[in-house]
């Protein structure tokens, strides 16, 4: 009998998303695994037992996992799911694994090899592995979709009989996956859309999307880029300056959507109160950094709230898994494209390769140990900032080839962009 892949029910109740797809566990089963999906995982990504069945799964229990060899999941395993895990099964999540030391060295503890999806290199050769950007992707449009359900008024202009109906002003702060989704979205549903980013080469990439692109473009702002993809760290002067023309502007904006998250730290401060309330009734600001802080002051994690001045802060949690249906296929697909690179073909089982790039980029845990560079000495470096990782799956390049995180700066709470 082949090695055992298990595809759990994720126990989050705001996780709607599965780690598999029908396609993904057929493919699977052709690699030589035998696969089984728990019982109503998919359900909230609207794919039915059924067709997992169909395509050559079977549909067991969550103690099915002990003796799975492969665990595929969308979140880290919860200390309950490490003890039905048996030692030495590898781990595929997205495992969220800063200011959780404790939770690395559970899986550590529990003998799994754990690997961490979101530190796939930014290469040519993972780039269908790139979960960043398979699921900011959907973020963007979800948060443009989320804003216009909130916005009590029409995006387009509107030339009527009875008169003209103006476009809404969309503003995007942070031009990655997500922010340049964003702006494709906007401009879609017939919204005047600008966009800021520290990094001049994205300008290009905003105004081939019809959009218009705001910054202080001066030679700090042309030189404000490294080699390697990187935002430079801005002089104190630079950001006053530019915080000020982001101010005048949002004041302008029906909608905003900010996008800027740091790896290993609170998100950064882009939009203060007294820039929302300067905004006028009716406003919609989208933070999809709330999980980790939220790049809006005022915003609350997993609420609308109205502001005084009558601005809605939408702070809505997971919000690819507001599009589950969508953000599980591309999830499945990263995650079959990455275990493909581990499998013996020949053998039809697992065969990890320890010195393969992605091997060394992407695993936390193995043999007992925490063995990621950045979390293998948490006791003395709990928050130490990847110097190559990706910042995270919302600030990801649009181009999957590089990272590009936000600039240190913006962590400060006279937020620049």
């Amino acid at each position: 009998m082949g090695q055992t892949v298990f595809i759990p029910r994720e126990l989050d109740a705001n996780e709607p998303r599965v780690a598999a797809s029908p396609e993904t566990v057929k493919r699977l089963v052709g690699l030589g695994f035998e696969v089984i999906v728990e019982k109503g995982a998919g359900l909230g990504s609207r794919i039915p037992d059924l067709d997992f069945a169909s395509a050559g799964g079977a549909i067991g229990a969550a103690a099915d996992a002990r003796k799975a060899d492969v665990v595929l999941k969308v979140r880290r395993p919860t200390d309950a799911e490490l003890k039905g895990y048996k030692s030495g099964a590898a781990v595929i999540a997205i495992m969220d694994p800063y200011g959780n030391d404790a939770a690395v060295a559970a899986m550590a503890k529990a003998g799994v090899t754990a690997f961490s999806m979101e530190f796939m290199p930014r290469i040519t050769r993972a780039q269908s592995m790139d979960v960043l950007s398979s699921q900011a992707n959907l973020a963007g449009y979800q948060a443009v979709i989320d804003a216009a359900a909130e916005y009590d008024r029409a995006l387009p202009m509107m030339m009527t009989a009875a008169g003209t109906v103006p476009a809404a002003r969309a503003f995007i702060m942070g031009v990655g996956v997500a922010g340049l989704q964003a702006i494709a979205t906007a401009r879609r549903l017939g919204a005047v859309v600008t966009a800021t980013d520290v990094r001049p080469a994205v300008k290009e990439q905003v105004q081939s999307l019809g959009a218009k692109f705001l910054a202080v473009e001066d030679e700090e702002f042309k030189a404000a880029e490294t080699a390697g993809g990187y935002a430079k760290e801005m002089s104190k002067e630079y950001q006053a300056t530019q915080a000020a023309l982001t101010a005048e502007h949002i004041a302008k904006q029906d909608i905003v959507i900010t996008t800027a998250l740091i790896p290993g730290r609170p998100a950064p401060k882009l939009v203060s109160a007294a820039m929302v309330a300067s905004m006028r009734p009716g406003s919609v600001i989208v933070d999809l950094a709330v999980e980790r802080g939220g790049n809006v002051e005022g915003a609350v994690p997993g609420k609308v709230v109205t502001t005084e001045n009558g601005v809605k802060i939408v702070g809505h949690l997971n919000v690819p898994g507001r599009v589950a249906a969508s953000a599980s296929l591309l999830y499945a697909k990263n995650l079959y494209a990455f275990l493909e690179t581990m499998v013996d073909k020949a053998a039809k089982e697992l065969a990890i390769k320890r010195d393969d790039e992605l091997v060394k980029a992407t695993m936390l845990t193995d043999g007992g140990k925490v063995v990621h560079p950045n979390f293998a000495n948490a006791a003395e470096a709990p928050r130490t900032e990847p110097a190559a990782i990706p910042a995270t799956f919302l600030v990801a390049d649009a181009a999957d080839k590089k990272p590009t995180p936000k600039k240190k700066s913006a962590a400060k709470p006279k937020g620049t962009v």
